[in-house]
């Protein structure tokens, strides 16, 4: 396929994977709708690892691989025929490397909230981790039975399970994307445009 093709077709799918990214980790903030106070909220939602990782580090090379594949133009990477073309590719392969670099850390806070757990009241008004000591055998993440232990916020558990593993999936297969969209780039800056070898 050719670069520019390829760069807007990743670009377009990265653009609702961004924006579904920051309204996941929004919702993080507001457990089962309710407002907390800061004190009470999951300690890893502030790293803002879908608004910042997989939201606005994303949208960035999203825009970048549109305007790269304007109107399927593979002989520039912009779309402008008065620009550099491979200056315009090595920029799409930067973007596209800061790209994957936000969907791999969202991915990383992702599966830490999801090994660690929810910050939770456990019954006497005192929040806490109560399962950041768990093993991975022990996890209660497979024993639902241990999910009765944290009482405020209502069904946190779950809410934390669901969100994170969206994170999680959207911060890899954005990672993949712009892993994908280096190597098509890569290749357009030292192979030549397809345009260029029709020539």
């Amino acid at each position: 396929m050719c670069p520019g093709k390829c760069s807007k077709c990743i670009g377009i799918t990265l653009f609702p994977l961004a924006v579904c990214a920051i309204v996941s980790n929004i919702l993080l903030y507001f457990p089962n709708g309710q407002v907390l106070q800061l004190s009470e909220i999951t300690d890893l939602v502030w790293f803002f690892h879908g608004i910042l990782g997989a939201g606005i580090l994303v949208i960035l090379p999203a825009f970048m691989m549109l305007g790269a594949g304007g109107a399927g133009c593979c002989a520039n990477r912009c779309g402008r025929p008065w620009a550099g073309a491979e200056s315009s590719m090595l920029l799409s392969v930067v973007l596209a490397v800061l790209g994957f670099a936000g969907g791999a850390y969202c991915a990383v806070i992702s599966s830490l909230g999801l090994i660690g757990g929810p910050l939770c009241d456990t019954g006497d008004g005192e929040y806490l981790y109560p399962f950041r000591n768990d093993t991975l055998e022990d996890s209660y993440l497979f024993n639902q039975t241990t999910w009765s232990i944290c009482k405020e916020p209502e069904n946190i558990i779950l809410w934390n399970i669901v969100l994170f593993s969206i994170l999680l999936a959207i911060g890899v297969i954005e990672a993949i994307l712009c892993f994908i969209q280096v190597i098509s780039g890569l290749t357009g800056f030292i192979c030549g445009t397809c345009m260029r070898k029709r020539k």
